[in-house]
């Protein structure tokens, strides 16, 4: 008998495989940090024989080029794909023999031109699973315009999804079970399910893109409608996945250098790092190291790192729980981020008891801010959460700043206001608060509670109004 393993990273969205049979086993879409999937191929006493990509990753940087090099394994590709290191292209509809069962490659171009499926056939050689990474999510499909070239328009992407669902996929038995490579929280698409799996016949009910009665033409503007902006860290980890990258035992090695609060200080004066603070956001508000910034681990903590400092060469300096060192250097290298060049040894309380300064960032309930609000007025009012959460519901005449665009609209804010930011709950607040404090915005006091303690109170009338000032922060995508 096989066995499939779904192996899924919350923080990221993302889902990838093990699958084993006969004393031989495959990996689809490895996470950077290979050594589970070797423990577990040691565990059971088998070889893994192949390493399965779908497509070259934008959110995420894969555990591919490790996972060959420790084990041996092909790194395998669907048709189109071009790598800067040695790999294996395959053909469309090549089989692949792994113990007693097979994996057989569907080409499903259009979310990228390279993607590809990987169809599980069992030892009966019935269609059984189908790994269809980014082309087909639960509830949803891959976004087109992540893999444009000077030839190719996002609605030439779109058509190609389009064929390839209903050519390659919908035809597949509805008993067929679909493993995809990501679910909700995930920017690869617009509007996934919280379930991590289903069959070809529910998504044939249930997902919008895939309705029997659906044109091309309909396909193409539903896929392409309110399409946001992708971050952008995207095009660094696409050239890392398909051109290659340091290892992670090196990039492990260099980042667990413990260093004193003296030499933490002396290292951020000589290299400009980036002071990444990883606590809860309730933890950071009461007290963190001036300039640094918070992004907590408790969160979607490595997505919110690539969308907002973007550069993955910057030097990083953590300031992390102490036992949580090697947990926030390996979520960091997985968008990518591969330069920490230290942590601070004994955490924040280590640099407090020194004596050095910090700073703090206050916090005020629902009914204080309505009467700062009367006071101060609305336009004080950031609301940092994401573009349909805002369309969904907000405070009136409160503007859109979703945190995911930070780095475009900080032009918009005036340094010597006072901004009172919100989001669903904290944390994506205070992440914003503390970069807008590191750039000098002294007057940024975090909502408590959020969106929801602002409902709650009564003292904020709502709407679902959306100005075309918030569709431009949004950097909401217009396709011809």
């Amino acid at each position: 008998m096989h066995k499939i393993e779904q192996i899924y990273t919350g923080c990221l969205a993302q889902g990838a495989y093990y699958i084993e049979s006969e004393g031989e086993a495959a990996v689809i879409d490895p996470l950077r940090e290979v050594q589970p999937y070797l423990d577990r191929a040691e565990k059971s006493g088998v070889k893994i024989k192949y390493v399965f990509e779908t497509h070259f990753h934008a959110d995420f940087v894969s555990g591919h080029l490790d996972l060959s090099k420790k084990t041996g394994a092909p790194i395998v590709y669907g048709p189109n794909a071009q790598t800067g290191f040695e790999s294996y292209t395959a053909k469309d509809g090549e089989v692949f023999q792994l113990g007693k069962v097979r994996i057989k490659v569907l080409h499903t171009p259009g979310h990228t031109m390279e993607s590809t499926s990987y169809l599980l056939l069992d030892e009966n050689g019935k269609e059984t699973a189908l790994f269809s990474g980014d082309t087909l999510f639960i509830g949803d499909v891959g976004r087109p315009d992540l893999a444009q070239k000077s030839d190719l328009t996002i609605n030439d992407l779109a058509g190609f999804l389009y064929d390839s669902l209903r050519e390659k996929i919908m035809t597949l038995p509805d008993e067929v079970i679909v493993y995809p490579a990501h679910g909700a929280g995930s920017a690869c698409g617009k509007n996934m399910s919280k379930e991590t799996t289903s069959t070809i016949g529910l998504q044939k009910i249930q997902n919008y893109a895939l309705r029997a009665d659906m044109s091309k033409a309909q396909f193409i503007y539903e896929v392409t409608d309110g399409l946001t902006a992708p971050p952008q860290y995207f095009p660094l980890n696409v050239k890392m996945n398909k051109q290659g990258y340091e290892s992670f035992d090196t990039v492990m090695n260099r980042a667990t250098q413990a260093l004193t609060p003296a030499a933490f200080e002396e290292a951020a004066n000589a290299t400009g790092a980036t002071l990444l603070d990883v606590r809860t956001a309730q933890e950071f508000a009461k007290g963190f190291i001036p300039n640094s910034i918070n992004i907590g681990l408790d969160g979607q903590f490595a997505p919110w790192v690539g969308a907002l400092l973007m550069d993955v060469a910057q030097p990083v300096l953590l300031i992390a729980p102490q036992g949580q060192e090697e947990e926030s250097i390996t979520r960091l290298s997985r968008v990518g981020f591969d330069q920490v060049i230290g942590y601070l040894k004994g955490g924040f309380e280590a640099w407090e008891n020194a004596g050095n300064e910090v700073d703090q960032i206050a916090s005020i309930p629902a009914s204080e801010l309505a009467e700062k609000v009367a006071e101060l007025g609305v336009e004080h009012v950031l609301d940092a959460r994401r573009p349909g959460e805002y369309a969904a519901e907000h405070a009136k005449d409160v503007g859109s700043f979703p945190l995911d665009y930070l780095n475009d609209f900080v032009g918009e804010l005036d340094k010597n206001e006072t901004y009172f930011i919100h989001c669903a709950g904290g944390y994506r607040s205070m992440i914003m608060a503390s970069i807008l404090k590191a750039r000098g915005f002294e007057n940024v006091v975090d909502v408590a509670g959020g969106f929801k303690a602002m409902k709650d109170s009564g003292l904020f009338e709502t709407t679902d109004y959306v100005c075309p000032n918030s569709l431009r922060r949004q950097g909401v995508k217009e396709v011809a």
